[in-house]
């Protein structure tokens, strides 16, 4: 048996559950996540307690990633996910327009990036953006789908990345 799963999901009391047919959703103060289990993954609740188990010995891997989602997806539902984005360079900015964002990057045009459904951008400065949403996956989805219009450059440093990321900067060619 998986070492994630053996530890049961406790869920907090101001979040609702329900599972019905192969498929549990949560409900909390930021909103509603659902996930389809596994067939060969059983779940038994107990009070505000969710026990994984499986009848195979081969479904560890499926035993832990089915934990594992399912507290994503507590955590989500209570707190929400964040991911930090900062750009570095001279004349980077950014700013949100009808819940576009606009990155001037240093190309000859603005770069808009519309969020997906769920996601919440703000700019806290004009060099800070700051990724909100209850689930994980599509929050750091989002993060790296930004990230990759102008990945940080190895010689000055300059682009998107991540807030608290360190790039290696190398020294450039000498005579």
């Amino acid at each position: 048996m998986s070492r994630i799963s053996k530890k049961p999901l406790i869920i907090p009391e101001d979040i609702k559950f329900n599972l019905s047919n192969k498929t549990i959703s949560f409900e909390g103060k930021h909103g509603e996540l659902s996930y389809n289990i596994d067939p060969s993954v059983n779940l038994r609740i107990e009070n505000n307690t969710i026990f994984i188990s499986t009848e195979k010995k081969k479904n560890n891997a499926i035993l832990g990633l089915t934990k594992i989602l399912l507290t994503n997806m507590v955590i989500g539902v209570n707190i929400g996910f964040e991911k930090k984005l900062k750009l570095i360079g001279v004349g980077y900015k950014a700013k949100i327009k009808d819940k576009i964002l606009e990155l001037n990057l240093g190309f000859s045009h603005v770069v808009k990036y519309e969020p997906k459904k769920g996601i919440n951008i703000t700019c806290n400065s004009n060099t800070e953006v700051t990724i909100f949403g209850i689930n994980k996956q599509l929050v750091g989805q989002t993060a790296a789908e930004i990230r990759l219009i102008r990945p940080p450059e190895p010689y000055k440093g300059k682009g998107i990345r991540y807030l608290h990321e360190k790039v290696r900067i190398k020294d450039s060619k000498k005579k």
